[in-house]
């Protein structure tokens, strides 16, 4: 089984693959799109649902520290609703609080200079977010 982590944002959306034991979530891309072009979003992520055989797709909620959802977290699952409607797959929501300042930190422990952090950030998240949903699964955690 195949998994598809996404890293929702108001501009872009961060896409991460397992491999197929369901082990090891790997960066695929950053899907740059325009609100009022939101369908460009779907039709690309539904090529690439095609290209890695994907039968499950996690999208990172946001949560507050406090465990509330807030107005960024209402998005992201308005958002899995729609793939779940568009798509026929089933979607999970995985808690993503502090994902993106984890890549963040990874990538400057990296060495990544800052312009091409801003490039691969939301695909670094995405990789977080599904490794930690993987994890969760592999060791029998929520």
């Amino acid at each position: 089984m195949r998994l598809m982590g996404l890293d929702y944002g108001t501009k872009t959306v961060g896409i991460a693959v397992s491999d197929a034991l369901g082990l090891t979530a790997q960066g695929i891309e950053t899907i740059h799109y325009a609100q009022h072009k939101r369908h460009e979003l779907f039709r690309r992520i539904a090529e690439l649902i095609e290209e890695y055989e994907v039968d499950l797709l996690i999208v990172g909620l946001p949560k507050n520290m406090n465990g509330t959802i807030g107005e960024r977290g209402e998005d992201c699952q308005s958002f899995a609703k729609q793939l779940k409607k568009r798509f026929g797959l089933p979607v999970e929501m995985s808690d993503e609080r502090l994902t993106t300042m984890e890549a963040e930190r990874r990538l400057v422990e990296a060495d990544v200079s800052r312009g091409k952090r801003k490039k691969v950030i939301d695909k670094m998240a995405a990789v977080l977010i599904l490794q930690n949903y993987l994890d969760r699964q592999k060791f029998g955690g929520n």
